[in-house]
C-alpha cells in the first residue's frame, strides 16, 4: 500500500497548488520586467514561457510515473545511492528554503510599503509565519483544502481589472514585434522565473489520488497561469505607457490605485490584503516540501520540528535582517537563477538518467 494513501488530495486540489505557487508575487512585478526586456511585445514572451514549462511539467511527470510511491526526495536516494541522494536532497531542501525565504521576505516589504509602513518586521512575521504554521502542520491534505478556499477569496479580484479598462491606448501594442526577435526571447527568461511552482509535482505526485491525470492538471495548472499572466501583462501595457509600466515595480499595484469607485478609496489596500492568501499559497507549499525533506532525511514521520525550527529562524532573522528593495530584487534573481537549475535542468538530467537507470534494472532482472 502507498504510504502516502491516507493523506492524499484531489486532482482540483493539485492543480489549484501549482497554480496558486505560481502566481504569487510574479504577477505583481512582472509586466515591469517584460517591458523592461521586450517592451509591450513582453505578451508574446508569456506564451514562450508557458510552453517551456508545460513541456518540462511533462518531463517531471514522466519521471514520477517510474516512480509512483516516490517523493523527489526518494527518488534521489533511489537513483543514486544513499549518501549521493541524501547530499543531492540536502541541496534540494536547501534550494526550496532560500527560494521560500525570499518570497516570504518580499512579501513584507510588499506590505511595509503599501500598507503599514511603521510596523517593525518582526511584527509582520510573527502575524504571517502564525497562519502558515497552523496550515503546514497538518500536511498536503490540508494544504490542498487551502488552496480551494484561496481560489473562492480571491475569485472576485480578476473582474476588478475591467475597471480598469479606461482611457486605454491598444495602439501601445502595436506593432506586433517591433522590437525584434532577440528582445522577446531575453524576456522568456522573466517568465519561466514567474512559472516556477510546477515542480512541487516531484512533491504532489505520490499523494496525487488519481495519478492517470497528473499530466492533464499540471497542463492545466500552467495554462491557468499563463492565462493570468496574460490578461494582467496586456491590461498593464494598454493602460499605461511602456515607459511607467517599466518604471513602476509592481504595475499591477499602480493600476489598482488608479481605478476610482465611488464608494471605496485606496483600493490597491484592500486588493494586496486579499491577495495575502494567494501569497501564503506560494509560501505554503513550498515550506511543506522543505520540512517533509528535513523529515525523511532524519528518518522521521513528523514533518513539524523542521516547520517550527525553520519559522523560528525566520522570526529571528527579522530581528536584524531587514532587507531593502535592492536586496530584494537581488534575492529575486538569485533565486530565479538557482530556480532553473531546480526546475528546468534538473528534471531533464533525471529523466535522462531514470531511462538508463530503469533500462540498466530491467537488463539485470532478465539475467
Amino acid at each position: 500500500m502507498n504510504k502516502y494513501s491516507f493523506n492524499q488530495i484531489s486532482l482540483i486540489q493539485y492543480i489549484l497548488i501549482i497554480f496558486e505557487a505560481q502566481v504569487g508575487i510574479g504577477v505583481l512585478s512582472l509586466p515591469s520586467d517584460l517591458a523592461k526586456r521586450a517592451g509591450t511585445d513582453g505578451w508574446i514572451s508569456i506564451i514562450l514561457g508557458w510552453m517551456v514549462s508545460t513541456l518540462l511539467s511533462l518531463v517531471i511527470i514522466r519521471i514520477m510515473k517510474k516512480n509512483p510511491e516516490h517523493t523527489i526526495f526518494e527518488l534521489l536516494t533511489t537513483y543514486f545511492g544513499k549518501w549521493v541522494g541524501k547530499g543531492l536532497t540536502v541541496v534540494w531542501i536547501v534550494v526550496v528554503v532560500c527560494g521560500v525565504s525570499t518570497v516570504m521576505f518580499s512579501t513584507i516589504h510588499i506590505m511595509k510599503i503599501w500598507i503599514v509602513q511603521d510596523t517593525r518586521n518582526v511584527i509582520l512575521m510573527i502575524l504571517f509565519t502564525i497562519p502558515i504554521y497552523i496550515i503546514t502542520k497538518h500536511g498536503i491534505r490540508m494544504i490542498g483544502l487551502f488552496a480551494e478556499l484561496v481560489l473562492f477569496i480571491t475569485l472576485w479580484l480578476p473582474f476588478l481589472l475591467l475597471f480598469a479598462l479606461k482611457d486605454i491606448q491598444w495602439m501601445y501594442l502595436f506593432p506586433i514585434g517591433k522590437v525584434g526577435v532577440y528582445p522577446i526571447l531575453s524576456a522568456v527568461k522573466s517568465t519561466i522565473y514567474s512559472f516556477l511552482g510546477f515542480e512541487l509535482a516531484f512533491i504532489l505526485y505520490p499523494f496525487l489520488k488519481d495519478k492517470k491525470s497528473a499530466s492533464k492538471g499540471i497542463v492545466i495548472a500552467n495554462s491557468l497561469t499563463m492565462i493570468v499572466y496574460l490578461v494582467t501583462t496586456i491590461v498593464c501595457f494598454i493602460r499605461f505607457s511602456q515607459t511607467e509600466v517599466a518604471d513602476y515595480v509592481y504595475p499591477m499595484l499602480n493600476l489598482l490605485k488608479v481605478i476610482q469607485l465611488p464608494f471605496i478609496e485606496r483600493l490597491e489596500i484592500i486588493c494586496l490584503s486579499f491577495y495575502l492568501f494567494m501569497i501564503f499559497m506560494t509560501i505554503i507549499p513550498y515550506l511543506y516540501a522543505a520540512t517533509l525533506g528535513i523529515s525523511q532525511l532524519l528518518g522521521k514521520q513528523d514533518h513539524r520540528n523542521g516547520l517550527r525550527i525553520l519559522l523560528f529562524l525566520w522570526v529571528l532573522s527579522s530581528f536584524f535582517f531587514i532587507p531593502t528593495s535592492s536586496q530584494i530584487t537581488q534575492m529575486g534573481q538569485a533565486w530565479g537563477i538557482i530556480g532553473i537549475y531546480s526546475a528546468y535542468v534538473l528534471p531533464i538530467f533525471l529523466w535522462m538518467y531514470g531511462w538508463i537507470f530503469h533500462y540498466f534494472m530491467k537488463k539485470e532482472a532478465k539475467s
